[in-house]
């Protein structure tokens, strides 16, 4: 087969998924992956972030978003919380499934357990938002030593990498350098404590 038409014959299996309620389903590097939503404490993580997003942003043309496909060229991402224009209707991809990528401009990951779940979110997220140019990746991973949070910024769509990524201990604030969201600080108050 070839790449477009396998793409394509990804892309419409997955409209065609009729999972049941709790599951979701994403179009990662080349494969549907099924995954249940999230366990109490990432849920917890992903939905401060969301609030204090939303209170950064409030007043302006950029909003959080939670629960809403990502679309880019036939890939399907379901991130924890991103920036996209708060009226999503100019930005709504051609089936109208979800937001393109091009108008995103910053994705948050909270990894979830299980050694599969790490890498889905450390590696190959990581390297599909670069592929898509996405302009600020934010992991916050409970999973990292006593808990990290990594901030990439500089998409390599070419090399499916970034230029800049800056690693820091929970308790350590993060500040988003760039885009509708630049100064928003990622501090304790989101990740929580150092995990021991």
């Amino acid at each position: 087969m070839n790449e477009p038409h396998f793409d394509e014959v990804l892309w419409q299996a997955w409209k065609a998924m009729d999972l049941p309620e709790g599951y979701r389903a994403e179009i990662i590097e080349g494969a549907i992956e099924v995954s249940p939503t999230a366990r109490r404490s990432h849920g917890l993580i992903a939905n401060r972030v969301r609030r204090a997003l939303d209170r950064f942003l409030d007043g302006g043309e950029y909003a959080c978003h939670q629960d809403v496909n990502v679309i880019h060229e036939r890939k399907v991402w379901v991130p924890d919380a991103f920036v996209a224009p708060e009226d999503t209707e100019s930005c709504r991809d051609e089936e109208d499934m979800g937001v393109r990528a091009d108008s995103v401009q910053l994705i948050v990951e909270v990894v979830s357990p299980g050694t599969r779940n790490r890498d889905r979110d450390r590696v190959r997220k990581r390297r599909e938002y670069a592929r898509a140019g996405i302009p600020v990746y934010v992991v916050i991973d409970d999973h990292d030593g006593e808990g990290a949070v990594t901030l990439f910024t500089g998409p390599r769509p070419d090399k499916a990498d970034w230029e800049d990524i800056h690693r820091v201990p929970y308790g350590t604030e993060v500040v988003i350098p760039e885009g509708p969201a630049k100064g928003f600080a990622v501090t304790e108050a989101v990740t929580g404590r150092l995990r021991t």
